[in-house]
């Protein structure tokens, strides 16, 4: 009996697009279901009483499993299905691995998408008013920091953690894919980084985000272009 797996996401929300680039890379077949967290759906909201996304429902047979939010989805898909592994084969890789993840899921968060992200788009899609430029200049402030950071993390590492490929590079790239939809990511001022972003945005497992498109929400001109 196969395994069933629906994911439950917003296309622009970088929490999501972890999950989505994780599934991808694993070659783990998965039906979606797109969700407007703003609306609360009862049946999502059944799912996950947060009302956040991702959400990832297993199904096989009668048996169901539902896991809420990021790091409990990937860490449950690596449990599960270790090959190719994406936290790193040795203690110490993971546990960088693991730490830039809860950077951009923290102090990323907090301090650029809270402020770029909510301007940008929260307050179209709530229903907001226009976007608050001292807000967004310092956000935008807050992405240079960030990236100067990455960027000499880069300058000694092929990839954010380490040698290999891991889920700290898919963190990092959903949270810069969704400000780069709309194009303010200062990718010249970083080639490092710009070299990297090209490197993922490359991979079979980015293409569907690559495809992303919301009514109302026009995506910068290079947005899906591979040599941007």
């Amino acid at each position: 009996m196969s395994l069933e797996r629906t994911l439950h996401h917003f296309p622009l929300d970088p929490a999501s697009r972890q999950v989505r680039l994780a599934l991808g890379e694993k070659r783990l077949a998965f039906s979606d279901v797109v969700e407007k967290v703003w609306e609360q759906r009862p049946e999502f909201m059944l799912l996950n009483p947060a009302g956040m996304t991702p959400v990832l429902v297993e199904k096989k047979g009668a048996e169901r499993l539902v896991i809420c939010e990021t790091r409990a989805i990937l860490e449950h898909l690596e449990e599960t299905n270790p090959e190719p592994p994406l936290l790193g084969r040795e203690a110490a890789d993971r546990a960088e691995a693991r730490r830039l993840m809860q950077w951009f899921d923290r102090k990323f968060d907090g301090e650029v998408n809270a402020l770029v992200l909510r301007e940008k788009m929260e307050r179209r899609l709530f229903g907001g008013g226009a976007p608050q430029l001292s807000a967004l200049r310092e956000g935008l402030e807050a992405l240079r920091w960030h990236m100067g950071y990455l960027e000499n993390l880069l300058s000694s590492r092929d990839w954010l953690a380490g040698e290999r490929l891991s889920l700290a590079d898919f963190a990092g790239a959903a949270n810069f894919s969704v400000i780069d939809y709309f194009g303010d990511v200062p990718w010249r001022e970083f080639p490092g980084l710009k070299t990297w972003y090209m490197k993922l945005k490359s991979r079979p497992c980015f293409r569907p985000l690559l495809a992303d498109r919301w009514p109302g929400l026009v995506p910068a001109g290079h947005y899906d272009d591979l040599d941007f």
